[in-house]
């Protein structure tokens, strides 16, 4: 089948080439000329394992493409993937400008039939809205515009496209359903349902999955919190509630909150739309307001042990992705981190396998960036670790105490055993559970 997929971000990318990967023609577009120019050079943008293998392969074998000419991509082909920014705005709504005016232009230029699938995070009524712009320049017969919401994590997104759980559907056209089954049908094979709903609801789906994971995540911090000030372990509540099958065990795990481009702006503007309806979406308000303070919870830990000011000291951190197997620093709670130390006074020494380099241009010289993990706790009074990378699961507790001033680590991800921690001679504080002195 021949597919355009419009934007290459990290869901533009990643559906354009895991959709080569099982024989489609893809093309994928972009205004960003020297975005284009890198791709078509064979640099991936954005990091996420196992798309490098896939993206090599799909393009040396001429199957996957890219191109700043529109007209150009969808003039044969049969899908059009909408797979825009739709960025929070002023007021916490989707900003829809990159979608809607895309769908403007798209009517000027489609001459066959084509589905138009709308495969950005977008409002409930979004696809109406695509439609409506497109049947002002084109008859009806000639387009479908289908709701496809992407369920990938980042650090695992291949996987999850290659083999979904569910592939959810929306759209109420006959002819687009059986297209959208044929070409979904090879990620299915083990059985996993496509599930076939109507435009609102499968826009709905999207924005109930992300908020509903959040707040369990946002849950059990607070659990976490309280378990500190009652002396109980959280690491035993989660294990106790984690094993009714009622429950379950997934997104049962403490921490210094949530971040990445998903679920801020999702909650954000699930919130929104409820308010745009006169409904007062009480818990999506209480889970933004809890993960904001969350994000600070080391900091104020530091502070707890330091004194708020912090004034020469210096603080290593470990960890800035927002979580572990990607570069992406959106929403990051190691943001939160660093700007809370930096205006107590403190200074920083960071380090992360993949994201020094948005965290450069974010940051500038304000901060120092070490080449590996433990450079960074070269003269630094207490380790901070916001990121639970696999690299800092199992370091050398020995040469840690020789480099920090002091043997304290603030452990926001619950990486380490705590009679492990007493064994060791470590200061220890985690989330949900006793400080080990």
């Amino acid at each position: 089948m021949k597919i355009a997929v419009i934007g290459t971000g990290y869901v533009g990318l990643v559906t354009g080439t895991c959709f080569a990967e099982t024989g489609n023609q893809v093309i994928c577009v972009d205004i960003d000329a020297r975005k284009v120019a890198r791709l078509q050079n064979g640099e991936i943008p954005i990091f996420e394992p196992g798309l490098d293998v896939l993206f090599e392969r799909n393009t040396g074998q001429g199957r996957l493409s890219f191109t700043t000419d529109m007209a150009e991509a969808i003039e044969t082909a049969q899908f059009i993937f909408l797979a825009l920014p739709t960025p929070p705005g002023a007021n916490g709504s989707a900003d829809l400008s990159f979608v809607l005016g895309v769908a403007k232009q798209l009517g000027g230029m489609i001459k066959d039939y084509k589905v138009i699938i709308d495969k950005s995070t977008v409002p409930v009524g979004t696809a109406e809205m695509v439609h409506a712009l497109l049947a002002e320049q084109l008859p009806e017969d000639l387009f479908d515009v289908v709701s496809n919401p992407e369920f990938l994590r980042e650090g695992v997104a291949v996987e999850d496209f290659l083999k979904p759980d569910r592939v959810v559907v929306g759209t109420r056209s006959p002819r687009a359903r059986k297209m959208m089954n044929q070409l979904y049908e090879p990620f299915v094979r083990q059985g996993n349902p496509i599930l076939f709903m109507d435009e609102r609801s499968a826009e709905m789906t999207k924005y109930a999955a992300n908020s509903y994971l959040a707040t369990r995540i946002t849950f059990m911090n607070e659990i976490a919190n309280l378990c500190e000030l009652v002396g109980a372990n959280v690491d035993m509540v989660r294990l106790g509630i984690g094993s009714d099958s009622r429950i379950g065990k997934r997104f049962l795990f403490p921490g210094v909150g949530y971040g990445g481009s998903c679920f801020p702006k999702d909650v954000q503007a699930l919130a929104n739309t409820a308010g745009e309806h006169q409904y007062d979406f009480k818990i999506l308000r209480s889970v933004m307001e809890v993960n904001t303070s969350q994000k600070v919870r080391l900091v104020d830990k530091i502070k707890a042990y330091f004194g708020d000011d912090l004034k020469g000291k210096t603080i290593a951190i470990w960890g800035l992705a927002f979580k572990p197997n990607t570069d992406d620093i959106r929403e990051a709670p190691a943001l939160y981190t660093i700007d809370g130390l930096l205006e107590a006074g403190a200074q920083i020494r960071a380090f992360d396998p993949e994201a020094m380099e948005n965290v450069k241009a974010l940051y500038g010289d304000k901060i120092f960036l070490a080449k590996d993990q433990y450079e960074a706790l070269l003269g630094a009074d207490v380790l901070a670790i916001v990121t639970e990378w696999a690299a800092f699961r199992s370091p050398s507790f020995e040469v840690m105490k020789e480099l920090l001033k002091t043997p304290a680590i603030f452990d926001g991800r619950n990486l380490y055993d705590l009679e492990q921690m007493r064994d060791a001679g470590f200061y220890y504080e985690s989330i949900g559970r006793e400080a080990v002195k």
